[in-house]
Parts: C-alpha cells; structure tokens; sequence
C-alpha cells in the first residue's frame, strides 16, 4: 500500500505493484519520492509494460525542469536498454548505471514489465560519505591480512573524520596488527578521547594485544 508520510510516523512505505501510475507524453512515472515523502535525495520510478517502449526520455539533466543531478538507474524489474552518449548498455534487473551531469542519456524497455528506480542528487551533495564506509571498505584486505592496505583505505577517512572515535579505533588495530606500533598508540589515544567506548573494546581486543598496555594510553 502507498503510505502517505506522517510526523510521528517511524517510517514511510510503498511497493512496486501499488506505486501510483502517471502517463505523461508517452512515460509512465512512479511518483516515489512523494509518495514516500523523501527530502534527502531525489527519487523516482519508470515502468513500461512491453518491450520497445520508452523508459527514460532523452536527456542531460542541464534543462530549466532538470535538477542537475548525478543520477544512478536501478533497474528494479525487468530489462532496459539504455543510451548514454554514444554508448549502449542492455541493463537486466539488478544492473545500476551511474550517469552524471551532463551526458545524454534515454532508455527503453528490453522486455515487458520493466521498472526503473532512479535516484539522484546533486553532484557532492551526499558527501563527506559516513564513517563507516571507511572501515567496512578496509575489510576485505583485513580479510587477506594486508593491514598496510586496510590502513590506506581506512585513512581515506580522515579528511574528513579527523577526530572520529570509532574510524580511529580501527585504524588502531590495522596498525597494531602491521607492527606500527606508535600509529597505533596515535589512533588509540584519539578514539579513547573520543568515543570513551572503545576504551572498554580495546581491553579485550586481541588486534590490540601488542600495544594496549602502554602506559601513554593511561
């Protein structure tokens, strides 16, 4: 069911198949955004019922009634055949397909009962991204033990989480386990100054196991 969006309301819902349909110069638009009430980024739907019908009209997101987004193509159901400049792309459900300011870009329905969810916003509008993302980006090589590559991925996020409590801790424990010892104690000093949490973490943390008893962390 559509869920009109509430004040006190914990969350707002919609599905696919209820998504109000408006026909508009040969589109089918899924109003998303408004119906579900969003106000941190733009985002719609496109559906079109048979193959060779048109998805995403012709356009560069430049024109008096475009945001000026950067707008990602989430094909949520079906198969769209997408047009971006010079390029073509057959885009099966799951495909998402970033396109920036600028460029020319249309689709068509590649089969029947073809849904396009796009999400847009403006250019470095969703930045700096959240600080997690710095430390879940450095699992993998966590994973493989090359924690010289964790510290450098995780790093990216200092620019702009300097001070951050837990993306501090974290990079603490890729330098402890690479033997950086006094890096480690660096990024242990600020995470315990602030996030008083991982004080209680590291005292249990084998990652930590080689530098949690100095005494400059007292």
């Amino acid at each position: 069911m559509n869920t009109p969006r509430a004040a006190d309301a914990p969350f707002t819902h919609t599905d696919l198949k209820t998504l109000e349909r408006i026909e508009n110069e040969g589109l089918v638009w899924r109003p998303v955004r408004r119906t579900l009430g969003v106000t941190a980024f733009g985002i719609n739907g496109y559906t079109a019922d048979r193959a060779g019908d048109a998805l995403i009209e012709p356009h560069d997101e430049t024109s008096p009634g475009a945001g000026g987004h950067e707008e990602l193509y989430l094909v949520a159901r079906g198969s769209a055949h997408f047009t971006v400049g010079d390029r073509q792309l057959v885009a099966p459900a799951g495909t998402m397909l970033l396109v920036p300011v600028g460029a020319r870009r249309a689709a068509v329905a590649a089969e029947p009962d073809t849904t396009v969810l796009v999400i847009g916003g403006r250019p470095g509008g969703g930045l700096p991204a959240s600080p997690f993302e710095y430390w879940y980006a450095a699992q993998a090589a966590v994973n493989e033990g090359d924690y010289g590559q964790a510290v450098a991925i995780a790093s990216e996020g200092l620019d702009d989480w300097p001070v951050h409590g837990h993306l501090n801790y974290q990079l603490a424990c890729y330098h402890a386990l690479a033997g950086n010892r006094d890096h480690a104690l660096r990024h242990l000093r600020l995470a315990f100054a602030n996030n008083p949490a991982t004080r209680e973490w590291a005292a249990t943390d084998d990652d930590l196991v080689d530098v949690r008893d100095d005494p400059s962390l007292s």
